[in-house]
C-alpha cells in the first residue's frame, strides 16, 4: 500500500482487507486514548461487510475509498451528530481539489454526498458515550465511490472514474483528511452554526419538494430548513414537521 501525505495530527492504520473500518476503528478506540488517540485513522482498500446507515450493506470492492475517523471531541454526547456535517463539507471541499470546474456537487441530507446528482459518497457516524454525558469517542466513517459504484443502489450512483475525473485512492484520502480538518477546527472553534450555513448553502432540494422514507411511513413536503441539531424541517402544508432520521428522496428519483 502507499502512505498517503497527511497532516501530522493524524495517526494512519493502513489494512488490506477488513470487514469494515468502521468495525476496527470501534476495536481500537474500545482500547482507550492511549491506542487510538484522537485523529486515528484506519484506511483499509477493501471491506467484506461493509455498511452504511441502518445496517445496510456498502459494497465495498477494491479501487474505493473506505475510512473511518476516531475522534474525541470534549463535546456533549447530543452534539456528536454534527460532526456528519463537518465530514460532508470535507468531503464537498475535497473533491473540488480532486477535478476541475464543472461537476455540480451537492450535499443530500442527512449524510450523502451527490455529484451530477448521484451518490457518490456516504458518511456513517458512530459514537460511544461516557457516563457524565460526554462522548470517550466518535467514528467518522466515510465511503466514495473512486473507481466504481453499485449499479443495483436504491438512489442513483456514480464513482469519479464514471465522472472522468483522474482520481486515486490515496490522492482522495489526502484530499479529504485535509478538508475534515478545515472544518473540525471551525467547528470546534465557532460551534454548529458556521457549519449548518454552510451545508444549507451547498445542500439539494431545500425550498423544493422531496420524500422523506421513514420506518414506518413515507411523508412528502418541501424541505424548509436544518435545525440546530441536524434535523430536516419539512413544511407541510405550513405545518413544520422535525425529522431527525430518514431516507430523502427527489420528485426525479
Amino acid at each position: 500500500m502507499l502512505t498517503p501525505r497527511l497532516p501530522s495530527v493524524y495517526n494512519l492504520v493502513s489494512l488490506e482487507t477488513v470487514t469494515s473500518t468502521n468495525d476496527e476503528a470501534r476495536k481500537l478506540a474500545a482500547q482507550g486514548e492511549e491506542a487510538a488517540p484522537d485523529g486515528t485513522i484506519v484506511w483499509a482498500l477493501e471491506q467484506t461487510a461493509g455498511r452504511g446507515r441502518r445496517g445496510r450493506q456498502w459494497t465495498s470492492p477494491k479501487g474505493n475509498l473506505y475510512t473511518s475517523l476516531i475522534l474525541r471531541p470534549e463535546v456533549p454526547a447530543r452534539e456528536a451528530a454534527q460532526l456528519s456535517f463537518v465530514a460532508a463539507l470535507g468531503l464537498y471541499d475535497s473533491l473540488g481539489t480532486l477535478s476541475d470546474p464543472g461537476h455540480q456537487i451537492h450535499m443530500k441530507w442527512p449524510n450523502d454526498i451527490l455529484l451530477q446528482e448521484k451518490k457518490v459518497a456516504g458518511i456513517l457516524l458512530e459514537s460511544e458515550s461516557s457516563g457524565d454525558g460526554g462522548l470517550d469517542w466518535v467514528i467518522v466513517g466515510v465511503g466514495l465511490n473512486v473507481a466504481s459504484y453499485p449499479e443495483d443502489a436504491a438512489y442513483p450512483a456514480t464513482s469519479l472514474r464514471a465522472e472522468n475525473w483522474p482520481t486515486t485512492v490515496d490522492q482522495a484520502l489526502e484530499a479529504y483528511a485535509r478538508s475534515f480538518l478545515g472544518w473540525a477546527n471551525r467547528w470546534v472553534e465557532e460551534g454548529f452554526q458556521p457549519v449548518r450555513k454552510t451545508w444549507l448553502q451547498r445542500c439539494m432540494g431545500l425550498g423544493e419538494p422531496l420524500e422523506v422514507r421513514l420506518e414506518t411511513e413515507t411523508i412528502t413536503g418541501i424541505f424548509k430548513d436544518m435545525d440546530e441539531d441536524g434535523a430536516l424541517v419539512l413544511d407541510q402544508d405550513g405545518t413544520e414537521r422535525r425529522i431527525a432520521a430518514g431516507d430523502v428522496y427527489f420528485p426525479a428519483n
